[in-house]
């Protein structure tokens, strides 16, 4: 049984096996390197199929064809994060999972049904543009202005790096605008919209700069205050579902690495045998715990809406993203030259990992606002 998912019903238990199946035959190692050599990111007919499963249903209401297992879209959402991690699997999950939280978001505005719909079945693959090139992580201060004309608005700047930007039909653009900040849907193919790849250390995650050159959208989803919460509510479910892919690569890597040490034998010995490096696994096994521990609380908080939210994410992301990345270089240093090596599968997990530790904020910027919360 996960220790993030916390699953409890038969319902939970079902979903999360269906689901293992389908990676484990789709979705897994192998598949990454097909991928990679392939120069995909995903495949988009794959992609269809995970939906069919439920995958981007998990945040959007009943009503507008949504739901989940339990009833606790969060929970399983994060769950999933955690499984695919665990595989390292391809797939804009979470970038489409973020915008989908801002569609739906309580406080939106008009009617979006019909790009819900297609987002949820896989037609369309959207994004969260919000970075801010060269700067530091405040995704109340993006890059991109917006200028009302009437009932649309005029958006220009640069925003970057955007995950799965030259994948993406959709864009959901956080903007600046002379009311506060907006957010406004934007096609990909738009007149004035250009998309620069950018170079990244995952084999599969693609990433762009998006520029906008007076490119008009009149689709609003929301503005000023509401914009605002819903820009908080994105944030969340953007750290939150790295933090629980994290925990799951971490997890994978700390059980292959003690089953070597078990398997590889030094003068007549296993390896685990050796007290230094019983202390050494024994170090990791508490930082994997607490890095669960603390991803548990944060997934609790969101889910239930706490005001304690940011605050817990915060942590696990400061926590988790820091002390993952050095797990996984023990790992590395354990197996000897065979783990700097392109034909293991321990660097496939060190580049996910190193990337989710820097979107979406870095450890110091998180703990940065960890101490802004407590006052210091």
């Amino acid at each position: 049984m996960s220790a993030v998912t916390m699953e409890t019903s038969a319902e939970q238990r079902l979903f999360r096996e269906t689901n293992a199946d389908f990676v484990s035959e789709t979705a897994a190692i192998p598949a990454v390197r097909k991928l990679h050599k392939a120069r995909q990111s995903f495949d988009r007919d794959w992609w269809s199929q995970a939906t069919e499963l439920g995958w981007t249903s998990l945040l959007v209401p009943e009503e507008l064809g949504g739901g989940s297992a339990s009833g606790e879209g969060v929970v399983d959402l994060a769950s999933l994060a955690e499984l695919l991690g665990s595989e390292v699997s391809p797939g804009p999950l979470n970038a489409v999972s973020v915008v989908l939280a801002g569609l739906t978001h309580p406080r939106a505005e008009g009617e979006h049904g019909a790009v819900i719909e297609a987002i949820m079945i896989g037609e369309k693959v959207a994004t969260w543009v919000i970075a801010a090139p060269n700067r530091g992580w405040n995704p109340y201060e993006p890059s991109v202005t917006a200028t009302r004309a009437g009932e649309e608005y005029i958006l220009n700047g640069v925003a970057g790096p955007v995950e799965f930007a030259p994948d993406a039909d959709l864009f959901l653009v956080t903007a600046r605008s002379e009311s506060g900040l907006v957010q406004l849907l934007v096609d990909a193919g738009a007149a004035g919209v250009t998309i620069e790849s950018t170079g990244s250390v995952d084999l599969l995650r693609t990433f762009g700069n998006v520029t906008f050159s007076d490119v008009t959208s009149s689709s609003v989803i929301a503005r000023g205050d509401a914009a605002r919460a819903a820009v908080e509510r994105q944030a969340l479910i953007a750290n939150l579902l790295q933090i629980a892919e994290t925990v799951g690569g971490v997890g994978s890597v700390f059980d292959f690495t003690v089953q070597w040490g078990f398997d590889r034998y030094s003068f007549g010995r296993p390896l685990v045998s050796y007290q230094a490096l019983k202390h050494r696994y024994a170090d990791m096994k508490l930082w994997l715990e607490a890095c669960r521990a603390t991803l548990a609380a944060a997934v609790a908080a969101v889910q239930a809406e706490s005001p304690d939210a940011p605050h817990l994410v915060s942590v696990a992301k400061s926590y988790v993203t820091e002390r993952s990345v050095q797990i996984i270089q023990d790992c590395v240093q354990l197996h000897g030259g065979l783990g700097v090596t392109t034909e293991h599968n321990l660097h496939i997990y060190l580049r996910r990992a190193m990337l989710d530790r820097q979107l979406y904020g870095s450890p110091r910027e998180h703990r940065q606002l960890v101490a802004q919360y407590i006052g210091l």
